[in-house]
C-alpha cells in the first residue's frame, strides 16, 4: 500500500481560519481553537450588525428631519404626514440630506406643504 502523505489540506484550511482572524485580540489571532470560536461569535455578530446599522441610520435621519423641520415650524410627524397627503415620495435619507446639505431647498419644501 502507498504512504499516503496528509496534513495539506488541513494545513491550508487552518491558515484560511487564522487569516479571517487577522486583528483580533490575545490568542484569538493566532491560536486555532480560539479562532475558530471567535469567527462564530464574529460572523453571528456581524449578520445581526448589518440588520442594526439599517435601524440606525433611520433613526439617525429621523432626528434630522426633526431638526431641520422644527427650524421651520413643523414637526417630524406633522412634516411626514404632510408629504403623505401631498403625495410627495421622498424617503427619509433623501429628506435628511436635503435638510443637512441644503437647508434653503428643504424650507422651500416645507414652504410648499404649509402653502397647500
Amino acid at each position: 500500500m502507498p504512504r499516503v502523505k496528509r496534513g495539506k489540506i488541513a494545513h491550508k484550511k487552518r491558515e484560511k481560519i487564522l487569516r479571517y482572524t487577522k486583528g483580533f485580540k490575545w490568542g484569538r489571532k493566532s491560536k486555532e481553537r480560539a479562532a475558530k470560536e471567535a469567527l462564530l461569535h464574529a460572523w453571528s455578530h456581524s449578520f445581526r450588525g448589518r440588520k442594526e446599522k439599517k435601524r440606525n441610520f433611520r433613526s439617525l435621519w429621523q432626528v434630522k428631519i426633526n431638526a431641520a423641520s422644527r427650524a421651520n415650524g413643523l414637526t417630524y410627524g406633522k412634516l411626514i404626514a404632510l408629504l403623505k397627503k401631498e403625495n410627495i415620495k421622498l424617503d427619509r435619507k433623501i429628506l435628511a440630506n436635503i435638510a443637512e446639505n441644503h437647508p434653503e431647498m428643504f424650507k422651500k419644501l416645507v414652504a410648499e406643504i404649509k402653502g397647500s
